[in-house]
């Protein structure tokens, strides 16, 4: 299937979530009358799932239109639950999402505005240390990438900042990437980053457990492997209030698959049976999860939660292996296909099935979200500003449109990139992620593929956001040079 037709058939299908989501409501087993609730019908605290899969573009999924991927589990959840259509990271890479997640702060405020350029402070408050002081137990699971994770490891960038020192009490995790396959072993055709097919990965094994090297359990799927870490924290905490953050490598490359998944791709090239393979795998390992909350009697008890740290790799986007859908951009771009990322959660009794919202979101939204969940609020010596808002007055539809701006960034400024983007109700300016950059205004209501510049058309809205995006970035600069911190 060439490209072209690859993409118009994701513009047909973007146009049409209510259709898609029929069809997937026929093939789920929940019911779709009387499961709308302004509390869930327990009395205890809410379980919190944070999943996010690495790179995958917002057309890879079945649920926003993907003509041939298998994601049934994700679809299934998607179908009993919300579907964001609008969801977007708040950076078009991975380690400025992962600390908008945790702190519900825009990225430049955590110093975290690349990868491998930081790590996160512990003066940041995160989510787990949030939960925690609610009576939460807390566990992380897969890619941290907002440090490194063993203390011996030096590198000229970044700096020690594990997972436990910032409020998880379990962790099975890694500083970054690893094949999706394998993944103690360099893949084959693989020649990047100094590594050699079939040489140990890096240090030959990228994983830490709980403070110690693992060596045990990392052949095949990456994702199993993450998997097989989360089911025993969460049968353990099962009687107790839980956190739990999962991030997967899946897709980012070195992207492998198992021969059972790429199978599924017979039709295509190797390159995307890796790609839809490793989804496949992923999505596997995400059922496998609501299966045992099933069977523990907690899927009424725990909200799920989905979404990609960014748009798809350009490389792969451009070999036509992963998909932004109808939009433009990729990885590391400022325009909405870098940006925006298939989303959906699920909360048996309290979301309603076959919710969708065009309501435009971000990960920023986590934080603010959990807390109100949890009962947490900051005391007055640790306040500081969150950039989030509160996403289930937005699934419930109660809120229909955003009030506050969403700001993005992705700055090295080594290589004179310092992309950034703000969006206040339907208009989006942006500059552009690379030296001598265009700065551009678009309105997404009537132009949500960005392909009409209405920078010269409308120079008073355009000199209007330009000051709103200064303004943020002195803000944010503020937060992270030690405003927002106790000495």
């Amino acid at each position: 299937m060439s490209k072209i037709r690859f993409k118009v058939t994701f513009k047909f299908h973007c146009l049409f979530p209510r259709m898609i989501l029929l069809a997937l409501l026929c093939v789920t087993l929940f019911s779709a009358t009387g499961l709308l609730h302004a509390e869930p019908e327990t009395q205890r605290a809410p379980n919190v799932i944070l999943l996010m899969s690495d790179d995958q573009g917002w057309g890879d999924v079945g649920f926003n239109g993907h003509p041939h991927i298998h994601t049934p589990h994700l679809d299934e959840m998607a179908a009993n639950g919300v579907i964001f259509t609008r969801f977007y990271a708040a950076a078009p890479l991975c380690s400025p999402t992962r600390a908008s997640v945790m702190t519900g702060r825009f990225p430049h405020r955590t110093g975290i505005m690349a990868a491998h350029t930081a790590g996160l402070r512990v003066g940041e408050t995160t989510i787990a240390e949030a939960l925690k002081s609610r009576g939460y137990r807390t566990g992380f699971f897969g890619k941290w990438h907002m440090g490194w994770v063993k203390p011996e490891q030096l590198s000229s960038r970044g700096f020690y900042s594990p997972p436990w020192h910032h409020g998880f009490d379990a962790s099975f995790a890694t500083t970054s990437a690893v094949p999706t396959y394998d993944p103690t072993v360099t893949p084959e055709g693989w020649n990047q980053w100094g590594q050699k097919a079939g040489t140990p990965w890096k240090e030959g094994t990228a994983y830490v457990h709980d403070g110690e090297v693992v060596m045990d359990n990392l052949d095949g799927d990456d994702s199993r492997i993450i998997m097989d870490r989360v089911i025993p924290f969460v049968e353990e905490n099962q009687d107790r209030p839980f956190f739990a953050v999962i991030w997967f490598h899946a897709p980012h490359e070195p992207v492998v698959a198992g021969p059972e998944d790429r199978a599924l791709y017979a039709e295509f090239d190797d390159l995307t049976q890796h790609y839809l393979g490793s989804l496949t795998a992923m999505d596997r390992e995400i059922g496998r999860l609501r299966k045992v909350l099933r069977d523990l009697n907690l899927e009424r008890d725990t909200v799920l939660f989905f979404c990609s740290d960014n748009g798809p790799s350009s490389s792969l986007e451009r070999k036509g292996a992963a998909s932004s859908g109808p939009f433009r951009g990729t990885k590391h771009k400022m325009y909405e296909g870098g940006l925006l990322v298939p989303a959906c959660a699920e909360w048996p009794g309290v979301i309603e099935p076959g919710t969708v919202t065009e309501v435009r979101s971000s990960t920023v939204d986590y934080f603010p979200t959990v807390a109100q969940l949890a009962g947490f609020s900051f005391s007055k010596n640790q306040n500081r500003p969150i950039d989030g808002i509160d996403l289930m007055p937005v699934i419930q539809g109660e809120v229909t449109s955003r009030e506050l701006p969403m700001y993005f960034g992705y700055r090295r400024l080594f290589t004179e990139i310092d992309g950034q983007a703000v969006i206040d109700g339907d208009y989006k300016l942006l500059k552009e992620a690379k030296a001598n950059p265009s700065i551009r205004l678009y309105n997404l209501a009537s132009d949500p593929y960005e392909e009409n510049d209405l920078s010269e058309e409308y120079p008073e809205k355009f000199a209007e956001m330009l000051r709103q995006l200064q303004a943020i970035d002195e803000e944010a600069a503020a937060s992270r040079d030690g405003r927002d911190y106790r000495y």
